[in-house]
């Protein structure tokens, strides 16, 4: 049947008219009291959705939990659904218990009023995070997990970022450790664009050391003593905690002996007593030491211990100059390079003594006012100048060895402790010698003969041209001024030739005027002729010759002959005339 036929037949059963027919409790099914009622409900709802926005907190009740959910009611039409996930930090979430909620959707697919507690949580978070921050008010936080360069911490719902250096005052080895904690926390930075929160909980514990810093400096003494544990160790000293306030102990205060480096006396975390030796005006910078809490080891030394006494040590410092020898726990004693050996030649001391040696020596000096002490090793054994007049009398021969040139001679070592010098004009008889280097070398061992000894100075003269005959001496009678021998003109110059004689060590100097032949002409390098010796030097070696005189003095002697005759000629006229006018005058008289 249909509703148009069900219509009339109620108009008909009812009498009334179609005007009179109430045609909408006819199509809800519902009369006019129960339709009045719905419409009062449907205002409510529609009301209560308008109520509804997204970023308004709500506080519902847990009214029902699922495996999966947790049914609230937060005064709706219908309960609203979280997910469980979202209360993983409260293990603990039972019915009854009120939660903030915000909505998340109003109906999913089946008409499900979808809850979030987790966005709830967090934008309540944020409110608290910004005034915690400004308020600087202590916060706690679980520390979640490890991350690159800090921990990720959970303040108020909100993962906030610990860095490693704002976890401790001091270093951090071992993060793992703090995983699974609560802590305190101070919120140190938020960037709100980023939605970023730093977290520290090393401002906490500086701000403590701050409090306990200013008590202990306030009772900072020089001299007193206090106990600090070792907080990092560097090359040149150890930072000490004083409980709060930090102290350095320079390397040269942690003990008397040497120390190369404080990882040697001291390591991380140990305690240990020190001294207060200083510190500036406002004490942020102190000064300690520990070697001065023991009697300095001076005061301890052998008061008996004396010049020329024999002591044993370690080398525990090397330099060029010498070496520190420790005699007894520190108390050093320099050896120079000097005392090292009796050789003259200086060396580095490294080329006797290593780092670490066992060495004995002989007190040379001692200063226990200014704690100084000098050792010597060369004078364990004999000084080789006791006995030189006997080892090397003058005029004897020895072999040495040529250690180092001057420009004026040369240094023979005979042996260690024992040099001799050669000047450059007791290397050769023969030789003209402007360097002795020319002559030999570094290392060559030379025949020597000692020509002079100063005991006073310790040195002694040697030679080495002595051992043979002075072949000028030859030369003195073979060249004699006056003489003329053949020669060869082995370089011709400006100023004059050299010209060499059949002996080889013999060459002599010829003056460009004299160089002149009979014909006119010079003599050229490489050309024989007669030379004469008009200067002959045995102590300079030095032999002048001339080729011009030798046929310029026979032009002399031939005109001394001319001149010598022309004389006798005109002295025979002159008496022949002599006679003539005589006879003349006595016969004139004899007239009269």
């Amino acid at each position: 049947m249909s509703k148009e036929t069900n219509s009339a037949e109620v108009l008909l059963n009812q009498n009334v008219t179609p005007e009179q027919f109430d045609w909408e409790s006819f199509e809800s099914g519902l009369n006019a009291e129960d339709r009045k009622e719905k419409n009062e409900l449907e205002e409510i709802y529609k009301g209560s959705l308008n109520d509804l926005e997204d970023n308004d907190v709500l506080v519902g009740k847990v009214v029902r939990l699922t495996d999966k959910e947790a049914i609230v009611d937060i005064n709706f039409k219908s309960e609203g659904v979280i997910s469980l996930n979202e209360f993983r930090y409260n293990q603990g979430l039972k019915v009854g218990d009120e939660v903030e909620v915000m909505v998340d959707r109003r109906e999913d697919k089946s008409g499900q009023l979808q809850l979030s507690h987790k966005k709830a949580r967090t934008l309540r978070a944020w409110d608290k995070v910004n005034e915690y921050h400004e308020s600087g008010e202590i916060v706690n936080g679980f520390v979640k997990s490890r991350t690159k360069g800090g921990m990720i911490v959970d303040v108020f719902g909100i993962e906030a970022f610990l860095p490693g250096s704002q976890i401790d005052v001091k270093p951090i080895k071992d993060y793992d450790q703090f995983v699974g904690k609560t802590m305190e926390f101070k919120i140190v930075k938020i960037n709100h664009e980023f939605k970023n929160v730093v977290v520290s909980h090393k401002a906490l514990i500086e701000a403590d050391i701050e409090g306990q810093k200013k008590e202990i400096i306030a009772q900072l003494e020089k001299g007193q003593v206090l106990e600090g544990t070792v907080k990092n160790i560097t090359s040149y000293g150890v930072f000490i905690d004083l409980g709060g306030v930090d102290g350095l102990i320079h390397i040269t205060d942690l003990s008397w002996s040497r120390v190369n480096h404080p990882s040697e006396i001291l390591e991380d975390g140990q305690t240990v007593k020190v001294v207060i030796l200083d510190f500036d005006d406002e004490k942020t910078r102190i000064q300690l030491g520990m070697k001065q809490l023991e009697a300095h080891p001076w005061d301890a030394l052998d008061a008996n211990l004396k010049v020329g006494d024999r002591v044993k040590g370690k080398v525990v410092v090397l330099a060029d100059y010498g070496a520190f020898v420790e005699i007894a726990p520190g108390v050093e004693g320099l050896i120079h390079v000097s005392e090292m050996s009796w050789s003259t030649h200086l060396r580095s001391a490294g080329d006797f003594v290593k780092i670490g040696d066992e060495v004995e020596a002989e007190v040379l000096t001692i200063d226990r006012e200014d704690r100084k002490i000098s050792l010597g090793i060369k004078q364990l054994t004999q000084d080789p100048w006791a006995n030189i007049q006997e080892k090397y009398p003058v005029e004897s021969q020895h072999k040495g060895t040529v250690r180092n040139f001057t420009n004026f001679g040369v240094f023979v070592e005979l042996e260690e402790g024992i040099d001799g010098l050669i000047y450059i004009s007791d290397l050769s008889w023969t030789k003209k010698i402007k360097h002795p280097s020319e002559f030999c070398s570094v290392g060559d061992v030379l025949d020597v003969v000692v020509l002079e000894l100063d005991l006073d100075n310790r040195r002694i003269s040697l030679g080495h041209k002595q051992l043979q005959q002075n072949p000028w001496d030859k030369f003195e009678v073979k060249y004699v001024e006056g003489s003329v021998h053949t020669g060869k003109a082995v370089d011709v110059f400006d100023k004059g030739a050299n010209v060499q004689f059949e002996d080889p060590e013999v060459e002599a100097f010829a003056p460009a005027r004299l160089l002149e032949k009979e014909d006119g002409s010079k003599i050229k390098k490489g050309e024989e002729a007669e030379f004469k010796v008009i200067e002959f030097n045995k102590e300079f070696k030095r032999v002048v010759v001339s080729h011009t005189g030798i046929f310029r003095e026979e032009e002399r002697k031939n005109v001394k002959e001319t001149k010598t005759s022309s004389s006798n000629n005109e002295e025979k006229a002159t008496l022949g005339d002599i006679d003539a006018l005589a006879e003349l005058k006595r016969k004139m008289e004899e007239g009269k």
